[in-house]
């Protein structure tokens, strides 16, 4: 009597390929839609944190002092942040502290963040 195990177990492997790859990309399309949310969570929260002065996203309040950062070109914002961050000049402004807290990709999703802005 000869066992014929593998040529069935090798049909039904082959039938079963499509659903296992299927279940592969739903898997790949969870992890990569997870890590765009917290990459998306970061950049809200970044972003929150200057609203307390510049107004919600970036928006100042009518008649406030302080520059709205909605719709600036992304290369003025980030220059402006390095300019804070950097120059010994500007030191004793407050925003000289705040951008010393920011890395060089932070400011470039800010910057880009706050030029979308509606």
């Amino acid at each position: 009597m000869t066992h014929r195990a593998f040529p069935s177990s090798c049909a039904a492997a082959r039938r079963c390929r499509p659903a296992g790859l299927l279940l592969l990309a739903c898997f790949a399309a969870l992890a990569f839609g997870a890590a765009r949310a917290e990459s998306n969570l970061e950049l809200r929260s970044l972003a929150a944190s200057c609203a307390a002065c510049h107004g919600t996203d970036g928006h100042s309040l009518p008649g406030s002092p302080l520059a709205s950062l909605a719709h600036l070109p992304p290369a003025y914002f980030v220059d402006r942040m390095r300019a804070y961050r950097d120059d010994a000049t500007l030191a004793s402004s407050v925003m000289a502290q705040i951008a010393k807290g920011y890395d060089d990709h932070q400011v470039e999703m800010l910057a880009d963040y706050f030029a979308s802005q509606p």
